[in-house]
């Protein structure tokens, strides 16, 4: 699940917080918008595909802490440093 993705990242790659979490903080509809410029310029590269859960939070408006929702559940929006629960994929 979303929790296990990050804190293997976290523990295994020594990364402060997982991808689903930075996803999330930075928004997802930030992420998004990269993802769609370099699937445009690498378009076989898989590594750039967008992600259907990815694609599916932004058409609902979840777009992580800056709504209060994405992959986490962020009590504060955009006030918050830290997420208060978990979302889904």
């Amino acid at each position: 699940g979303i929790a296990d993705i990050d804190t293997a990242m976290c523990l295994g790659a020594g990364h402060p917080m997982g991808p689903l979490q930075l996803a999330d903080y930075v928004g997802l509809d930030t992420v998004h918008s990269i993802l769609v410029g370099w699937s445009a310029t690498y378009p076989d590269e898989q590594a750039f595909q967008i992600p259907p859960s990815l694609a599916k939070k932004v058409a609902a408006g979840k777009l992580g802490r800056k709504s209060g929702e994405g992959y986490y559940l962020w009590g504060d929006g955009p006030a918050s440093t830290k997420p208060t629960g978990l979302s889904g994929l």
